[in-house]
């Protein structure tokens, strides 16, 4: 996510920016030594004076990523209290938001892929996919065990995030030191296990931190280990017609390291270190019998990503009252190999291995500042952003294809490509520039907030070997570079106690991907999938109206949206010619496409222990030139809690309801779903109290109804439509215990 700074930081952001085109080594001094020299004398002449063995909270810490009301915040309670451990089952935390399964996205407000941005500590989690072989790689790269909180926010806003904030924005934030360390002692440690029917898989978390004098550190490290996700479908044996999962067995782990240095009550200077991996073993049942000796199949997939950062956090209320900043390395690659034994010609070992990987190299700072002139309030923030990163896909195979031309029986060969590259290795670097102040009136019951971004963005083809050999090399397509502009204007006024309305109006953009402008997958004389390096930036305007009542034991939310977006870029076939007789996949920009709707949710907590909450979520989107649907738009969906809880003890039941959705692209018809019912039973017990063990226990799906999840469909079908139902009755059990 883009962190937020003042503006007499325009120095220091102007000096970051060249941190991506100098050493790593230049780039951290720049980040911590120039605010610290900054803030150094204000620091000298403060009163504040850091305790030995307490320092300022982290919420105190945080004011500038303070959410804003159209801000869902979960916190690590949250995430636990709803058992939410895997991105399958983040809908529980709020049904406005949906997991993809099919293209590892997270869904909000009807659009998903690259037009949510997920950050993690601020730091992009880029959306990965080959455009060619069908690898995807992204956002489930993290343990939720891992998180402090998790931001969801709703709706288009590129003014304070940059380029993919259409649908929204998922930011997440790890854990600190600070978290676990929340009395005088000076260690502290977390301890979760956990079992889940769903895919048979055991989890085992630890966190542990201390601290020794201004010094704090923190080791969290997570491992599960399980078997495939079942569905709620029947159906076993070999081909395209199996209804059962693949049987797949999983190991996932995650580690992360945190060093923090205090200074003079006021500075914090860090390290971070993280790494995530995920590998998967499959049994590929599915496979065509008639290409494939049944029971052949195996594919290995290998998802990491790998974070080294350096941070600083001034809290001084001196020339700034906040300033943060963070100099970042990031590593994601996916590694999907596939092996089987070949029945049809080319008859006999088949082996393919894809893979697709992005390194990046980034800076962010951010700062606050609140003024006073006359009967107004201003807090300032002002933001830079800039990283440079690599993209780089390849293609790997061994099969038993005879040197070519390929005739006679080996014409299938025409068909494998190989050993080759579908997209140049590709250099990106983007640039932004946030300005914002929210300016307080009428005691500051009355707040007004301009806000605009500068974005720039640049793709730069690199010479490379593998995409020269490709099929289809015609040269090497155009460098892709623009800027663009991103203003935002919110009221919000607190009509009564505990009643705000708001309205928004902001723009948001999405660049281009690089497989979008670069893809060259061509099969001559037949096929062929390109992308387009003409494409221009997807642009949005979002309008949101709503209220937010109440408090945290009576409240609620109401918001209507309605986001207008131009140039969507899609991939059309542009049909058969007399050069490629079957299909011209192409990516172009669509004129106008419209997503309107609805989120509402209220609780209410009782003094004897009863508790209630229910949620709504309802979207609609068309492409408005050729008036057809989108299939990214999730059902209507509600949800409806009861629960009751003691000092010791509590228990809740859930109904989720979901209606039919009909409304779906032309001559995608298994796209279409029924609608649902769904009970959920949990419940938790705390023997000891506070201090002592937690344990939890849910059932889910109570009923063991099957249903879909409408945004996991593809539009026309590889395998029966039971296949890609959702669970059926599952448990789960887990424990805690706090040191």
């Amino acid at each position: 996510m883009l962190l937020k700074i003042g503006t007499r930081l325009k120095t220091c952001a102007a000096s970051g920016g060249l941190a991506i085109s100098i050493p790593l080594t230049i780039a951290v001094p720049l980040t911590i030594v120039i605010p610290m020299s900054v803030f150094a004398q204000e620091a000298e002449n403060s009163e504040t004076q850091l305790n030995p063995v307490i320092v300022k909270s982290k919420s105190e810490l945080l004011k500038l990523n303070s959410p804003t009301i159209l801000t869902e915040r979960k916190t690590a309670k949250d995430i636990a209290d709803k058992q939410v451990d895997d991105v399958h089952d983040i809908d529980r935390l709020d049904p406005a938001i949906n997991y993809n399964s099919a293209s590892d996205s997270f869904n909000i407000r009807g659009l998903d892929q690259n037009r949510v941005l997920t950050t993690i500590d601020g730091i992009r989690l880029p959306w990965l996919y080959d455009g060619s072989r069908q690898v995807k790689n992204g956002i489930s790269l993290f343990d939720f065990s891992s998180l402090s909180t998790l931001d969801i926010i709703h709706g288009a806003d590129s003014s304070l995030y940059g380029s993919g904030a259409l649908g929204g924005v998922v930011a997440l934030r790890t854990l600190d030191p600070e978290d676990l360390l929340t009395t005088d002692k000076n260690w502290a440690s977390l301890t979760k296990g956990s079992y889940d029917s769903t895919d048979r898989s055991w989890r085992i978390n630890e966190a542990f931190a201390m601290r020794a004098q201004q010094t704090y550190a923190l080791f969290q490290g997570g491992y599960t280990r399980g078997k495939q996700r079942e569905n709620n479908g029947i159906g076993g044996g070999y081909g395209a017609n199996r209804v059962d999962m693949n049987p797949t067995t999983f190991d996932q782990d995650n580690l992360l390291f945190k060093l923090y240095q205090h200074i003079d009550g006021s500075q914090r200077v860090g390290f971070t270190a993280e790494r995530f991996n995920l590998s998967k073993d499959i049994d590929t049942y599915n496979l065509s019998t008639s290409t494939y000796r049944p029971g052949s199949g195996t594919e290995d997939d290998e998802k990491r990503r790998e974070r080294l950062s350096l941070s600083y956090d001034y809290n001084g209320g001196g020339f700034l009252d906040e300033a943060h900043g963070i100099v970042y390395w990031q590593r994601q690659r996916t590694d999907e190999k596939s092996e089987s034994d070949r029945i049809s010609i080319p008859k006999g070992y088949y082996m393919r291995d894809n893979l697709i990987r992005d390194t990046d190299y980034g800076i962010n700072i951010a700062g606050l500042k609140k003024l006073e002139a006359g009967s107004t309030t201003h807090t300032l923030r002002l933001a830079t952003e800039a990283s440079s990163s690599k993209f780089q896909q390849y293609a790997e195979g061994e099969d038993n294809c005879p040197p070519p031309p390929f005739k006679g029986p080996f014409m299938a060969c025409k068909f494998m490509h190989i050993n080759q590259s579908d997209s140049p290795d590709t250099n990106s670097t983007i640039f932004g520039l946030t300005a914002e102040d929210e300016i307080g009136f009428l005691a500051n019951r009355l707040r007004l907030t301009p806000g605009l971004r500068y974005d720039w963005y640049d793709h730069r083809p690199q010479d490379t070997y593998a995409y020269e050999h490709s099929a289809g090399f015609e040269g090497y397509p155009p460098n892709n570079s623009r800027s663009h502009l991103s203003p935002k204007l919110r009221a919000e006024w607190d009509a009564l106690n505990d009643v705000t309305l708001y309205a928004q109006w902001a723009q948001a953009f999405r660049a281009p991907s690089v497989t979008e402008l670069y893809l060259n997958y061509t099969n001559p004389g037949f096929y062929y999938t390109r992308g387009n390096p003409d494409l221009k930036p997807e642009t949005s305007n979002g309008y949101d109206i709503g209220a937010k009542l109440g408090n945290d034991d009576l409240g609620g939310s109401i918001s209507l949206f309605s986001n207008y977006y131009r140039n969507f870029i899609d991939e059309i076939d542009l049909g058969a010619n007399r050069e490629f007789m079957l299909q011209r996949l192409n990516y172009i920009n669509r004129a106008h496409v419209r997503i309107s709707g609805i989120e509402a949710k209220g609780h209410i907590v009782f003094s004897n222990g009863w508790h209630t909450n229910a949620a709504l979520a309802y979207a609609e989107g068309k492409d408005t030139d050729n008036d057809e649907h989108l299939n990214s738009i999730p059902a209507l969906k509600g949800i409806i809690g009861v629960g009751y809880a003691r000092e010791q003890w509590g228990s809740d039941v859930s109904l989720t309801a979901a209606a039919k959705r009909n409304k779906v692209e032309e001559n995608s018809d298994f796209a279409k779903t029924p609608g649902y019912t769904l009970v959920d039973l949990t419940g938790w017990w705390q023997p000891l109290g506070k201090k002592g063990p937690r344990l939890q226990a849910g059932i889910y799906n109570l009923f063991d109804k099957r249903y879909w999840n409408a945004v996991d469909l593809p539009s026309a079908p590889a395998s029966p439509k039971d296949y890609y139902s959702q669970p059926g009755r599952t448990f789960k059990i887990s424990f805690t215990q706090k040191f």
